[in-house]
Parts: structure tokens; C-alpha cells; sequence
């Protein structure tokens, strides 16, 4: 299992540091990723799930903006959606480690047990300068509470 999840932090890292380059003045705002996660919220209840979660996990969708993407996750850990990289949709992500070592997907997942909605802080590599970061991930429960869709910013230094 360990070893599963290392490859999943390392792919998911390959595949961030494969991103366009984006000016550090256009970075995403907390406020912009607070929009964005309400906007797939409300596409979920508008257009129902499958339809949603294939569009937030569409790269070239309209979930997608700069560094920011969309990543849905069912209360379990497993992922349904994710905007950076289709092949960890159907996976449980809950065993995955941020590049502190912290469990950043379980302890997002025992935050959403008691929160509709809430910020999550944790480290990740930034795809714009391929250096692990502080990011921030603001995340909501669907009105069904079965899933929760978040969007993350990295923290401006």
C-alpha cells in the first residue's frame, strides 16, 4: 500500500511539473477557488453526477483554470473526479501523503464529516515552479453529502 500511494504522490507530481508555466501575478485567488468549487457544486445538482464529474475532469473543461482544478472525492477517499489527471479517478486517495508526510486527503475527509464547507492547509508541488509549497484547499460537501468537491490555490510567499 505504501508503495502504491508513493507512486500515485510521484505520478501526480510528474504530471503538475508538465504544466504551463503561469506569471506569478495571474496566480489563483482563495476568492477565485471559492467560485470555482461553488460553480461545480452547483453543476453537479444542475446536470447530475456523471455528467459533472466527467466535466471536472476534463482538463480542457471549464473546471480548469490556470493552476486551479477540481478534484471530487466520495467520503471514503476515493477520487470521481480530478482536473490534473484522469487515472486517479476510481481510486481511494485517503493513504496519500503531501511533501511534509501529512495524510492531507484523510484529514480533508474527517473535515468534511463535520464542515459543509471549510479550508484545508497542506504542501504540494506547484506546477509553475516545480517546488513543493504551501497550498490551500477550500472544499464543499454536495447537499447530499456524499461528495465533496475542492479546489486549492498555492499560497503566496
Amino acid at each position: 500500500m505504501k508503495k502504491t500511494v508513493l507512486a500515485i504522490t510521484v505520478a501526480l507530481g510528474a504530471v503538475l511539473a508538465g504544466g504551463s508555466a503561469v506569471a506569478e501575478e495571474k496566480r489563483v485567488t482563495a476568492k477565485e477557488a471559492e467560485a470555482m468549487v461553488k460553480k461545480g457544486v452547483s453543476y453537479i445538482k444542475a446536470n447530475g453526477r456523471d455528467k459533472a464529474l466527467a466535466e471536472m475532469t476534463d482538463k480542457t473543461g471549464q473546471f480548469v483554470d490556470r493552476e486551479l482544478y477540481l478534484t471530487v472525492y466520495k467520503m471514503d477517499g476515493t477520487a470521481v473526479a480530478h482536473g490534473a489527471n484522469a487515472k486517479f479517478v476510481g481510486k481511494n486517495m485517503i493513504d496519500l501523503r503531501d511533501g511534509n508526510g501529512k495524510e492531507h486527503i484523510r484529514e480533508r475527509m474527517e473535515m468534511a464529516k463535520t464542515k459543509s464547507s471549510f479550508w484545508q492547509d497542506f504542501t504540494f508541488l506547484n506546477p509553475v515552479n516545480k517546488k513543493i509549497e504551501p497550498k490551500q484547499m477550500y472544499c464543499e460537501k454536495t447537499s447530499d453529502g456524499e461528495l465533496v468537491v475542492c479546489g486549492g490555490i498555492y499560497k503566496q510567499m
